[in-house]
């Protein structure tokens, strides 16, 4: 069995898929397997996503839903239904991993904890200047100081998120102040995000409901936020933002007066 199951968030942008993919396949331990959670990709993409599947080194899963608007939650609780590790690692399909992402959220794992790292913004720059063989090939981690240039431009932003350490001293200092939970990257142990029933799947909208909703239910089952920031690395690719919808706020502010960690509207449905 592998060690952990990567599930990727996806829809339609196959090129930041295959940018994401390279620096999967650029992993020091490549001991894992990944579920693609796909909400709603059209047939064109999921034909091509046949073709990365039959050529890719490391095992993966490709689970689908019809495309009904931004629903993401539903589409990651099917995903942790079908993982066949103990372990999950979460990522967005717009993110590429550091070669030691893997590595960082394994080293740190540990019972009653969810671990949570960060990511650098790139810039449209350079994001438009990357293909597969150049993040395979190590970019944009072994060019580090082109982001920080970048960043001092005011084109990439939280560049100072992409310094990687290894020294436990300096982590420890470093990983003393959580930031809270991004989507994008956090890892968790399987069991321990079950008892939860996964993401509420009330959630129609980016933004609160694949993060800030499930800290505050994991935070209210015992489980502790610990940040990997400088361990769990990753690069996210420019593109422009949907809008919060106002309704996931409102239903983040019931679900903190009526503090259940357990959401009748995740993987188990409870009338």
């Amino acid at each position: 069995m592998n060690k952990a199951s990567v599930i990727i968030s996806i829809y339609n942008n196959l090129h930041f898929l295959k940018l994401v993919l390279a620096g999967f396949e650029n992993q020091s331990d490549k001991d894992f397997e990944i579920i693609l959670a796909d909400d709603g990709s059209g047939k064109d993409v999921i034909d091509e996503i046949k073709l990365l599947l039959s050529k890719f080194p490391v095992k993966i899963k490709h689970i689908w839903q019809e495309d009904a608007g931004f629903r993401k939650n539903k589409i990651l609780n099917k995903a942790i239904g079908i993982a066949e590790t103990d372990y999950l690692v979460f990522i967005d399909g717009d993110c590429i991993p550091h070669s030691k992402f893997i590595v960082g959220h394994l080293s740190n794992r540990e019972r009653k904890y969810c671990l949570a790292g960060r990511r650098v913004n790139l810039s449209k720059k350079i994001s438009d200047k990357l293909n597969y063989e150049l993040v395979k090939d190590g970019f944009p981690e072994k060019k580090y100081f082109k982001l920080i240039t970048d960043g001092l431009f005011g084109r990439s932003t939280y560049v100072e998120k992409g310094f990687y350490s290894e020294n436990k001293f300096l982590l420890g200092l470093l990983h003393k102040k959580n930031r809270g939970l991004l989507g994008c990257n956090f890892s968790i142990y399987k069991d321990e995000l079950l008892a939860v029933n996964g993401f509420d799947e009330r959630y129609e909208g980016p933004s609160i409901g694949e993060d800030t909703d499930l800290q505050f239910r994991l935070e209210l089952s015992g489980i502790k936020l610990k940040s990997i920031t400088h361990s769990a690395v990753q690069y996210h690719l420019f593109h422009t933002y949907q809008e919060r919808p106002p309704e996931n706020l409102d239903l983040f502010y019931r679900l903190k007066k009526e503090k259940q960690a357990f959401t009748p509207f995740g993987i188990i449905k409870k009338s």
